[in-house]
């Protein structure tokens, strides 16, 4: 049988991808197969297609991190076919192939069976992103921060991570405070649950070690500068969930906050996360997303379309969550 794919190969150091039909027996071993009906396009997929952070380890190779459809035949018992499922990150892109295609074939240990109430469709609105959102949340949660302590900043706040990571803290109570470098998107930052919109300069240059006390809690998924001017305004046992790297991977701070603070930094990692927190985190999404929200975030791209909007995802000129129908 053959099926569609967009497949990335390597000439020198140039990454090219193009969509191509490809046979099932080209797919990498598994115990599922599964019937790929949507995709979506995160930061790291940005970084797989340029080339930029070395995501692809073999060539060729079909990019996408995430994946949700059904299931067409497995070895593994735990899951039968017709069942819906997701896949975030583990090896996709990486070593194996990923979800921009009509087909794929994973590790049993890889799969999240999808709650009721969350469709293909919305697997992918969510996808790693969302997902990285909402284990941030918990993450906040299990250090204490709750409405009553105060205001949750959000940074990166028009990107996928942050679209739903406003939606989910807002729908909790929390009143959110949204960093953006794009001032025109303040309405729907407000229309998703935003209280106050700020612009990124005021956290994304060099600043002191401590500053005013601001905020309860952090999603922050810039890094760099932005995440030390984070930290060096959190209130006193205040947590920061770091999960994103726009800015930099380095992070130019001090430890004051966390030695005259209490400050928690909270490390986010979606791609290797045990079943277990997976598990957790779609249900909780299933319980605490407004889908209506999380609707008015949403494109729709086919395959041949992901190489331009992965590329712009990166330049930060792509709102809220892209969604990639990979039969189209």
């Amino acid at each position: 049988m053959t099926f569609r794919a967009l497949v990335a190969r390597k000439s020198d150091k140039t990454i090219s991808a193009s969509v191509e039909a490809m046979e099932e027996t080209e797919l990498h071993d598994g115990d599922v197969t599964i019937a790929v009906e949507w995709s979506t396009v995160n930061y790291k997929d940005g970084l797989a297609i340029s080339g930029a952070g070395n995501v692809i380890q073999t060539f060729p190779l079909i990019p996408g991190i995430d994946l949700a459809g059904t299931v067409e035949a497995s070895s593994d018992p735990r899951f039968a076919s017709g069942e819906r499922v997701v896949v975030n990150s583990w090896g996709l892109s990486q070593t194996h192939h990923g979800g921009y295609a009509e087909r794929a074939r994973v590790k049993g240990d890889w799969l999240i069976k999808l709650p009721d109430t969350i469709s293909t469709r919305h697997a992918m609105a969510i996808g790693t992103a969302g997902y990285t959102a909402m284990l941030s949340v918990l993450a906040l949660e299990h250090g204490g921060v709750t409405p009553e302590r105060g205001d949750v900043l959000v940074t990166g706040a028009s990107g996928g991570v942050g679209s739903v990571a406003i939606a989910l803290l807002s729908r909790l109570g929390y009143r959110v405070v949204a960093s953006t470098g794009r001032p025109q998107e303040e309405g729907y930052l407000r229309a998703l649950g935003a209280t106050e919109v700020i612009d990124r300069a005021t956290l994304s240059g060099p600043g002191g070690p401590l500053g005013k006390e601001r905020w309860a809690g952090a999603i922050d998924s810039v890094g760099s500068q932005t995440l030390a001017s984070v930290l060096a305004q959190t209130r006193c046992r205040g947590v920061v969930a770091a999960c994103g790297l726009a800015q930099g991977v380095d992070l130019p701070a001090t430890v004051l906050p966390f030695i005259l603070r209490n400050v928690t930094l909270a490390g986010i990692d979606s791609v290797n996360a045990p079943p277990a927190a997976r598990i957790e985190a779609w249900s909780r999404l299933a319980r605490d997303l407004d889908l209506d929200k999380l609707e008015s975030t949403v494109t729709e791209i086919g395959l041949a379309d992901v190489p331009e909007v992965a590329l712009a995802v990166l330049r930060g000129e792509v709102r809220g969550r892209t969604l990639v129908d990979v039969r189209r």
